[in-house]
């Protein structure tokens, strides 16, 4: 029986959200670049560098995802958004031509994720973003994988430090997989075990005989 006491919820897929994911929770957190296109009254607060008690138009400034896409409207023009630079052009070059080479936890911990939610707001830079990230995927997946398979019983902190968190989840998904071969090559795949509540009722029934 698994002890844990609390079961990951896995994140949505592309373009979706799963509300009961921490990850997705965190995710819906990371700050984007905007620019207010009308004014925002008795919203200055949001706006950390401003006394004002309004937010006039034309200001620059940072939204969290889950504030900026409340906000965003395509027909009514309310705010618009500046790509993070890792998903710009220069980036995106730099992705095309070896995307293996890229930190991508330290250009942010949730590269698919938030490039995934991008597509969520108009911009003639979608499909080539949208096919970055497609690319970057396919082209680092392999050795993501192959290093999982190859770190059996050892220190994998050097080897998931540069990985998206995404990344990090597959690869411990090949850990696991691994593991379990191991186990049925050595033949303890299909031991079985007596459950936590099978062995606390059995000790309760002995209490209960020497009482």
């Amino acid at each position: 029986m698994d002890s844990q006491s609390y079961m990951p919820v896995p994140p949505g897929i592309g373009m979706e959200e799963n509300f009961f994911s921490l990850d997705d929770i965190l995710l819906s957190h990371e700050r984007l670049p905007c620019r207010t296109e009308s004014a925002f009254p008795r919203l200055g607060f949001l706006e950390k560098s401003s006394e004002t008690r309004d937010i006039p138009e034309g200001t620059k400034m940072e939204m969290p995802l889950w504030l900026a896409k409340g906000l965003y409207e395509r027909k009514r023009r309310v705010l618009s958004l500046e790509l993070p630079k890792v998903y710009r052009e220069g980036w995106r070059t730099v992705f095309g031509a070896d995307p293996t080479v890229v930190d991508l936890h330290k250009m942010g911990p949730y590269y698919y994720g938030l490039g995934s939610q991008m597509l969520h707001f108009d911009s003639p830079e979608n499909p080539e973003i949208a096919n970055t990230i497609l690319q970057t995927f396919i082209g680092r997946f392999r050795r993501t994988m192959d290093s999982s398979q190859n770190a059996y019983n050892e220190d994998t902190s050097a080897l998931v430090e540069r990985l998206d968190c995404l990344e990090r989840s597959l690869f411990k998904a090949g850990q696991s997989g691994l593991n379990s071969f191991q186990l049925w090559e050595k033949g303890r795949s299909s031991h079985l075990t007596a459950s936590s509540l099978v062995i606390n009722y059995r000790k309760r029934k002995i209490t209960d005989l020497q009482a």
